[in-house]
């Protein structure tokens, strides 16, 4: 089980080249990717694209490129001398009308911006996927190294909040079948005070607390909380990319918690639902940075 944030650094070199990339990922629904490339590496966004989504599926995902280029290779120079002509023009027109000495030179023509372009022979597109895959592989790799650490600690927080989710559902499985006995002693008791001297109709009081029993039992509740909870522990244990299956058994523990507090006619009952629902809470919290 992996958690969502992580970061990854490596670097690759070729003959005086060197290619750093460092990817730094957060949670989120699905996998996004972000890319700062160098302008010469903006062609090879598929290729960083298709290595990264191999291997992270959800998340995300920033990643940073920094290209140094200290090899030999032959540099072309090339002159504008359309400009380099009308520069000299203007600087002779400029002499005549103000009689001003002309010292524009040699210097000054290769001084002046966009005279002189010089570019460097274009590069070996294989190289540059060569050193593209093993950097980016390699950053991917640190990055699922410490997102693996990170899920391991949020495993172990989620093992401590499913046991006390089960301790809070076997203490209302506890309580349950004392509500209804509550609820007829109770009322019992109001009906005899309301009536006084008038006895008590069993069989009526009997139909009242039938059809209290049937609205307030929870036993389905119950037994589908075990069950969320047993999934759950099977997820985390058999599933590396578990976080959309423990996103929504969060929402079915939620349903079945709000459904026992709707349902429940006891103070007792309702702040152990309430105190569940605290607990169900912390699982969301924890599972929404889960891969």
């Amino acid at each position: 089980m992996k958690s969502m944030t992580g970061y990854g650094k490596a670097e690759a070199t070729n003959e005086g080249r060197r290619l750093t990339v460092e990817i730094k990922s957060v949670n989120h629904r699905f996998l996004d990717l972000g890319f700062r490339l160098p302008r010469s590496f903006i062609a090879y966004e598929d290729l960083f694209r298709n290595i990264i989504s191999d291997s992270v599926c959800r998340g995300h995902i920033d990643v940073f490129v920094n290209y140094c280029d200290n090899t030999d290779r032959p540099k072309k120079v090339s002159i504008d001398r359309g400009l380099a002509k009308g520069l000299l023009s203007a600087a002779e027109a400029l002499q005549r009308e103000f009689d001003l000495k002309n010292d524009f030179q040699l210097n000054s023509l290769l001084k002046t911006n966009d005279i002189v372009c010089i570019e460097q022979e274009e590069e070996n597109p294989e190289i540059l996927k060569n050193l593209i895959s093993s950097a980016t592989s390699l950053a991917v790799i640190h990055l699922n190294n410490m997102r693996e650490t990170e899920g391991e600690k949020i495993k172990k927080t989620l093992i401590l909040l499913l046991d006390n989710i089960e301790k809070l559902v076997n203490q209302i499985n506890s309580i349950a079948p004392v509500v209804v006995s509550d609820f007829r002693f109770k009322l019992s008791e109001r009906i005899k005070e309301a009536l006084d001297s008038v006895s008590l109709d069993e069989a009526k009081l009997a139909n009242e607390v039938a059809f209290f029993a049937d609205k307030a039992n929870i036993d389905e509740e119950i037994a589908r909380l075990y069950s969320h909870i047993s999934q759950m522990r099977s997820i985390m244990n058999a599933f590396e990319q578990a976080g959309r299956k423990l996103d929504f058994l969060v929402q079915e523990f939620n349903r079945e918690a709000n459904t026992i507090c709707s349902k429940s006619n006891n103070l007792q009952l309702t702040n152990l639902a309430l105190e569940l629902k605290n607990e169900v809470e912390k699982v969301r919290e924890q599972v929404q940075n889960i891969e």
